[in-house]
């Protein structure tokens, strides 16, 4: 039934609302077939979305928690302090990489487009790319050890990448100069502005279809929609104080200190708040995090908590939910710390506000999954001093549920990427994929066993290769739940003449030389439940399908 004074009956707003987000998957199709980075068309490290006038998201595509729940908190940053919103015309296209703009880190490009119809404003369309580089101390953007936002590489300030249509070609020019792969690189950004062009054709579209007042008033309702479904979810939740803490095993600085993510979340009613006030404070290495990534981890978290599969996902589901981070914290750090591997403090507050979900709801948290991107960076130098860029983000296995085991060797959490096919590595890189595949017994032992991680060997075929890690579980293993145990912890290796020697895994600027071997195992899934609890015939296909060694199986499953 239509309320008195809308124009639209709830069919017309689900049609709307479908709509939406199928231009923001058409957006997100733009991107895939239009990039020209591995780390973009392969990995599938970007994100679309479709935002109201006022900046909030109302409708996404199926790409990345940490872009797509920090977005919006960019473009309302923009819209606030940067830009003024009304010399911001329809054929203007807004960037930004400024952490402290609203951004995350600087290899993630902000691109925005605002939408009109008929003179007004409608929404604005929106894309988030991770770039190979963006300059500074190490090839990738990911220096392990800058201690200062100016070491991490090109800081892009909100600025009108087109205007009136036309490319500002200064700006063009200034990222073209300050990155290692210039053709890649802008040939990425070029993809972002073509997905902006799609978006905006198919909200004008919709908008000519149904009016200027009718898409206003359908945002503000599947915007209102949302928070309904997600305060009820809140209902069924126990009131109560619920805390859990993780750590990080350090900041790549200072080596011998772990870094406290600590979480007190208060359900009451149909509201919750999360106070991250206990969390360590940010550190002198790039693993601080601005607001806008801690609160897209907060975000997804209580999201992922509700028990409504309807649920739409869009910042109507941000309203019951209050998040209490003091500037200075590693969560939200102040200017000028370094942030480049923020996504390690996304990763361990998610893990922490689920081991204190796990509290109230039970039966719908897993065991910490791997909660970590090990990122790692190889910049190749053939003999006649040509270099190339490959930046490789690997994943684990996810933690066992109540219900069945984890998933080996699965993107959870914060990310949602893709591997990069070994064809298009060897093909395009003097690096040899030597080996890649599941670690035996990496998943914690539990009544439900946690997902495997994975092992993956680069050799070195050129005369000189520089590597950089960014990387972290290798101290703090993923925790198991109601008696299960935690998963393994990382190794890095470098392999030389036959020897292992171990990489620290944050480490810049490290020399590998031709036939030299890099050797990765990731951590896996916590398990859930006492192991003794497993039943037999689980552990014989474990054995059988190679997941779990006898050795393992003698000492941990059945001691």
């Amino acid at each position: 039934m239509t309320a008195p004074g809308d124009r639209l009956g709830p069919i017309e707003v689900e049609v709307i609302r479908n709509a939406l987000t199928a231009a923001a998957a058409e957006m997100d199709v733009t991107v895939w077939r239009t990039s020209r980075s591995t780390i973009v068309r392969e990995l599938l490290d970007y994100s679309t979305a479709i935002f109201d006038a006022e900046g909030n998201n109302v409708a996404q595509s199926a790409r990345i928690p940490s872009h797509l729940n920090s977005m919006g908190h960019g473009l309302r940053e923009l819209l606030a302090r940067h830009v003024d919103a009304a010399a911001w015309g329809p054929e203007d296209v807004v960037i930004t990489n400024d952490p402290y703009c609203g951004g995350q880190h600087l290899p993630d490009i902000l691109a925005f487009k605002p939408v009109e119809h008929e003179g007004r404003r409608i929404a604005f369309v929106g894309t988030l790319c991770h770039h190979l580089d963006m300059g500074g101390l190490a090839a990738g953007s990911y220096a392990a050890t800058a201690t200062e936002i100016f070491q991490e590489g090109l800081r892009i300030p909100p600025v009108k990448l087109v205007e009136g249509g036309r490319v500002n070609a200064g700006v063009w020019a200034m990222i073209r100069q300050n990155v290692r792969k210039p053709d890649l690189v802008m040939g990425d950004l070029q993809s972002q502005l073509a997905s902006l062009d799609v978006g905006a054709a198919a909200l004008r579209r919709l908008a000519a279809r149904y009016g200027t007042e009718a898409m206003l008033e359908a945002g503000r309702r599947i915007l209102d929609m949302s928070e309904a479904t997600m305060r009820a979810a809140i209902r069924r939740m126990p009131d109560g104080v619920y805390e859990f803490e993780d750590f990080l095993d350090d900041d790549g600085i200072v080596l011998d200190q772990p870094i406290r993510l600590h979480v007190k979340l208060t359900i009451a009613g149909d509201g919750i708040e999360v106070d991250l006030s206990g969390c360590a404070k940010q550190v002198a290495g790039p693993v601080n995090a601005t607001l806008a990534s801690s609160q897209a981890a907060v975000m997804f978290a209580v999201m992922s908590a509700a028990d409504d599969p309807a649920l739409a996902a869009n910042a109507g589901c941000y309203r019951p939910v209050r998040v209490i981070a003091p500037e200075g914290l590693v969560v939200n750090a102040r200017h000028p710390a370094p942030v480049a591997h923020r996504i390690a403090v996304g990763h361990r507050l998610l893990n922490a506000l689920f081991g204190a979900l796990h509290q109230a709801v039970p039966e719908r948290i897993p065991a910490a999954y791997y909660g970590n991107s090990y990122v790692c960076t190889f910049q190749t130098v053939a003999e006649d001093g040509s270099r190339e860029v490959l930046v490789e983000i690997e994943i684990g296995g996810s933690g066992a549920h109540p219900a069945k085991d984890g998933v080996n060797t699965y993107a959870s959490g914060m990310h949602n990427n893709a591997n990069i096919p070994v064809e298009m590595i060897e093909s395009q890189m003097p690096l040899e994929i030597a080996r890649y595949g599941l670690l035996p017994d990496s998943g914690g032992a539990g009544a439900r066993r946690g997902g495997l991680g994975l092992v993956r060997e680069w050799r070195v075929l050129s005369e000189r290769c520089v590597l950089t890690a960014n990387m972290d579980r290798f101290h703090h293993a993923p925790y198991g739940l109601a008696g299960g145990q935690p998963a393994n912890r990382g190794r890095l290796l470098l392999i030389r003449d036959g020897r292992e020697e171990p990489i620290p895994p944050k480490t810049d600027g490290l020399v590998l030389l031709r036939g030299d071997v890099v050797r990765l195992e990731t951590s896996g899934g916590g398990g859930f439940g006492d192991p003794a609890g497993r039943e037999a015939a689980a552990l014989a296909r474990d054995l059988a399908l190679g997941y779990v060694t006898p050795a393992a199986a003698r000492d941990v499953w059945r001691s």
